[in-house]
């Protein structure tokens, strides 16, 4: 079977566990017609760049599929008719990544720099009262 990396937008309205009922109905759909998921990584409501179908946020999702192109079809059949789905690729590949994917990693990194320490910001050099170098510093120089 092949290997597909799905991506989907839903509508900012919908709550989380609404978008996790329409993941979880593709999954379904996708096992009865002979294919399988692997991980599935919900990314949250995220700005879109442009408006969608007067949408300015969307909730994001990846699925890695293996299945047969017929349930990659019938899935984005379906995709089209919902209106809650804004925007969907599928896009085949050779293998599946191992681990979280960029967006997950990226995620990761925001969440441990909020509020951390700047650390040494090394010295600035001697500084008047006005916190510019005294005019006979510079020129001097």
């Amino acid at each position: 079977m092949a290997l597909y990396e799905h991506i989907f937008l839903a509508r900012q309205d919908l709550s989380g566990a609404q978008v996790d009922e329409l993941i979880q109905n593709y999954k379904s759909l996708l096992e009865e017609n002979g294919g399988s998921v692997g991980r599935i990584e919900n990314w949250g409501l995220k700005s879109l760049t442009y408006r969608i179908k007067k949408n300015r946020k969307a909730h994001y999702a990846l699925l890695n599929i293996e299945a047969p192109g017929a349930a990659i079809h019938e899935m984005e059949r379906q995709m089209r008719i919902n209106e809650d789905i804004l925007r969907y690729m599928t896009v085949s590949v050779e293998e599946h990544e191992e681990g979280p994917s960029v967006m997950m990693q990226k995620r990761d990194r925001d969440d441990r720099g909020r509020g951390g320490d700047r650390g040494d910001r090394g010295g600035r050099g001697e500084r008047g009262e006005s916190g510019r170098r005294p005019r006979e510093a510079a020129a001097q120089e």
